[in-house]
């Protein structure tokens, strides 16, 4: 239930009576609802600080995405703030009504993201820190990709998981090496692409007219390949999304081989949100980059 203070705040914001919320589900983090007035629908985030502190992020990264692409939609921001007394930190976007594939909805998706990716800034890293999931992830910039993957990416993640017991002593020889090998395997300056951050299946919708949009982003400039390789991560896309960003974008040969250290990031983040059950994945994975 929305607390009345958030709902005589938001009436204000939006002048118009809100006529009802119906929750949403599938967020691990928020609460969510999709709010209604007599004249649209609105989408609505919120919760106390632990939850709220992940809004500014995301709204830095929802806006980012916007100005990069017109073929993938993404949700407009109409307010945000944070708690203030009773009322609760919140997140008011513009609604999406989903819908079934188009015909050319992978082709679409796959050009538009390579559309995305030629967005680029001087530097790797984001104008603020944001949240990848529930966790913090740090933007800070650097100008050598290797190094910001490693000091940004890996190294908290891995030092995260070493403080909460979940981190194998035994990967550690493992680690060493791939951290020996990130200047050779990694391209030192990639174009510095706006990504998405958190690019599974779960994070983007077909709308009502077909096409794609994309949702809950973790943005942030780096190596478009980091993108590509988690929408592989858990599957859940198509062929022709593939076909068509090579299209618009060819691939390097090597992005076979440095798939494996970009999902690793991932994969250690679902060991510390998840547990053990994650593992054997970080394992594997970890093995399969050390080996690059």
């Amino acid at each position: 239930m929305i607390p009345d203070v958030l709902l005589d705040h938001l009436s204000k914001t939006l002048d118009a009576r809100i006529e009802g919320c119906a929750a949403v589900s599938g967020g691990c983090i928020a609460n969510g609802c999709r709010l209604e007035t007599g004249e649209a629908s609105y989408f609505l985030k919120w919760g106390e600080e632990p939850v709220a502190r992940t809004f500014p992020g995301e709204v830095a990264g929802l806006n980012a995405l916007g100005e990069a692409t017109d073929t993938l939609l993404v949700p407009d921001v109409l307010d945000t703030a944070p708690p203030d007394g009773d009322r609760p930190g919140f997140l008011l976007m513009q609604w999406i009504n989903a819908g079934r594939q188009g015909r050319r909805f992978w082709e679409t998706f796959g050009r538009g993201l390579a559309e995305l990716h030629q967005a680029t800034a001087d530097h790797f890293g984001f104008e603020t820190d944001n949240f990848i999931g529930r966790l913090p992830q740090a933007n800070t910039q650097e100008s050598d990709w290797p190094v910001f993957f490693r000091k940004h990416r890996l190294e908290p993640q891995v030092e995260r998981a070493r403080q909460s017991d979940r981190w194998r002593p035994d990967w550690d020889d493992r680690l060493d090496t791939l951290y020996l090998k990130l200047p050779e395997v990694l391209p030192a300056r990639p174009p510095a692409s706006i990504l998405h951050g958190d690019l599974w299946k779960g994070n983007f919708m077909i709308t009502a007219t077909g096409e794609p949009a994309l949702i809950d982003p973790a943005a942030y400039h780096g190596h478009r390949e980091a993108d590509l390789a988690m929408t592989e991560l858990f599957g859940g896309f198509d062929d022709r999304f593939y076909d068509a960003y090579r299209e618009a974008w060819p691939l390097d040969d090597e992005y076979t081989v440095r798939r494996h250290i970009y999902n690793l990031y991932h994969l250690i983040n679902h060991l510390n949100h998840f547990g053990e059950s994650y593992a054997g994945s970080v394992q594997k994975t970890l093995t399969a980059a050390a080996e690059a």
